[in-house]
């Protein structure tokens, strides 16, 4: 019997990466990583070298084709494997992560016309530059008790798509005009593959306020934003929403010949990276909490109810398991807050004795900071260095360290920080369990699980919880193949649904990462501080926005 394959290709922050799954027994064959060309465009504008004003984040759309041209023929060169065995492939990306098209599905950015104006560029997850019209939305939909707000924690983030197209429309009204489309960048790559316009119903569900049973926003509420955006929905926003699992269309003959894959291979619905990684961790009931822990963490977790509360980025019916609602909140930067400690604030003497150890700066620094017991270095944090996305959803908001003394030391502010981020995540799990939503176990995947043991035991340490960790370092690009194979369905080789998937291919490690319950103690006081330093600085005390507001104005 031939055996069969499906890939997965995960697009991340600063890269994409596809990966190469048997489908009968989740056996990962090869995976191949290309890095993006341009990067994350947060200062300047590639081409003109335009000076980008603050919390802008941008991405070139050529990168992601590049690495659908690059990795994927890599994967089959190195497994070996024929064209043929491929069944289906998945894709996964940052969310929310959009761009404006032309009539022909270009993005404005790739016009001349156009490539030299900021917004025709593709907004990534991590721009928050729109974060005025985050208020404005949120202002508004409190003021009419829009019902669609609840399902948000009460809250739309300058992230998401609403937020985003607003910016544009109030900066670039001409822009706004031009745009016949604006996609997330999951759906704009499925349309490349496969020729077919196909909205997915997670990207859809979690970053554009759509609802399964009630649809986006209503024309109502969009005209009482601005007049000139009351049609956004039929208009930009415009094509239908597939549910997650679906074929969205057959691989094209241009696309095939440059990936050296057949015409008419299923292609799935998108998916959005940290969603994908629920059932590539075996979680497809609920009660498990999901940490999808990157540059920035996703909490993910799955209940047969609908409940609306304070720091629940979205909940969405079949948003990540059909039968199931799928509840997200998140941190918006994790990775990012250690990766900005080590590029821009260690000592050169520690870059020294890393070097002369042969270790990584984040492995020195990590075995130096477990020498260090549970509050012995003094220091608190606040993990806000890319403002807070749960449970507050305010992009204003930043860093915040208190108890350095002359004595401090690197490997103290490094534990530090990791300590800050397991104590974001405790704060997200009780605003889920204050809401009726029952968390019973965690999991834990993506890069930071794999590198980071210290960082996993202090978490478990504060939560009190023991955390099972994925057992692949490529966890969003795992659940991009299952979704592959289910595209393809039962009888093409694949699966009927998602779930069944999940029981074939998904592995956890047999390893877990288990409370201490001395360090439980010590984190609980320690815990009870952050709460009061969490809710002086993000409810009480403005300083921060108007520490904001002044360095803008300057």
């Amino acid at each position: 019997m031939k055996q069969l394959y499906a890939i997965g290709v995960d697009f991340g922050t600063e890269s994409g990466r596809a990966l190469l799954v048997d489908i009968s027994t989740g056996q990962e064959i090869a995976t191949y990583v290309t890095p993006y060309t341009h990067g994350v465009m947060d200062e300047v504008l590639v081409h003109s070298g335009l000076k980008l004003e603050r919390d802008w984040a941008l991405q070139h759309p050529g990168d992601y084709m590049e690495v659908l041209v690059q990795s994927i023929p890599r994967v089959l060169s190195e497994a070996k494997v024929s064209p043929e065995q491929i069944i289906g492939i998945g894709i996964d990306f940052t969310a929310c992560t959009m761009m404006p098209l032309d009539a022909g599905g270009t993005p404005l950015c790739l016009t001349e016309e156009w490539r030299d104006h900021p917004h025709s560029w593709v907004k990534l997850w991590k721009h928050h530059a729109a974060q005025d019209e985050a208020n404005r939305i949120n202002e508004a939909a409190v003021s009419r008790g829009e019902k669609f707000l609840a399902r948000y924690g009460g809250k739309l983030s300058s992230e998401w798509m609403l937020a985003k197209s607003l910016q544009i429309l109030n900066e670039a009204p001409e822009l706004y005009e031009q745009a016949v489309l604006f996609m997330e960048a999951a759906d704009w790559v499925v349309m490349q593959l496969t020729g077919q316009l196909a909205r997915s119903s997670c990207t859809a569900g979690y970053k554009a306020s759509w609802h399964k049973r009630e649809g986006y926003p209503s024309k109502a509420f969009l005209h009482s934003l601005d007049p000139r955006i009351e049609n956004l929905i039929e208009t930009k926003l415009r094509g239908p929403v597939k549910p997650l699992g679906s074929k969205a269309g057959g691989l094209t003959e241009s696309m095939a010949a440059m990936t050296g894959l057949l015409p008419g291979t299923a292609v799935a619905v998108a998916n959005i990276d940290a969603h994908a990684m629920v059932p590539a961790v075996s979680v497809v009931t609920p009660g498990k909490l999901v940490l999808a822990m990157g540059t920035s963490t996703c909490h993910l977790i799955l209940s047969d109810k609908e409940v609306t509360g304070e720091g629940i980025c979205g909940v969405v019916e079949d948003g990540i398991i059909p039968g199931y609602y799928g509840y997200e909140a998140g941190q918006s930067a994790v990775g990012d807050i250690f990766a900005w400690y080590v590029n821009e604030a260690v000592p050169e003497y520690v870059r020294r004795k890393a070097a002369d150890e042969r270790l990584g700066i984040h492995e020195w620094l990590e075995k130096e900071a477990a020498h260090y017991a549970p509050g012995q270095s003094g220091l608190l944090a606040l993990d806000w260095w890319n403002g807070n996305r749960s449970v507050l959803m305010d992009a204003d908001l930043s860093g915040v360290m208190l108890g350095l003394t002359l004595q401090t030391k690197p490997a103290e502010i490094y534990r530090a920080l990791l300590e800050a981020t397991a104590f974001g995540t405790r704060a997200i799990i009780d605003a889920f369990t204050d809401s009726g939503v029952e968390v019973q176990e965690l999991y834990a995947c993506g890069g930071l699980p794999q590198r980071n043991r210290l960082l996993m035991q202090i978490y478990a340490d504060v939560t009190g919880k023991e955390i099972k960790v994925a057992d692949t370092v490529q966890t969003a690009a795992f659940g991009a193949a299952m979704f592959g194979a289910v595209a393809a369905g039962k009888d093409h080789g694949g699966y009927d649904n998602i779930v069944e998937a999940s029981k074939a291919m998904a592995r956890v490690r047999e390893e877990t990462f288990k409370p201490i319950e001395a360090h439980v103690r010590v984190y609980d006081q320690l815990y009870k501080e952050y709460k009061e330093l969490h809710d002086y600085f993000g409810r009480a005390n403005g300083v921060m926005k108007r520490l904001k507001s002044l360095r803008s104005s300057l």
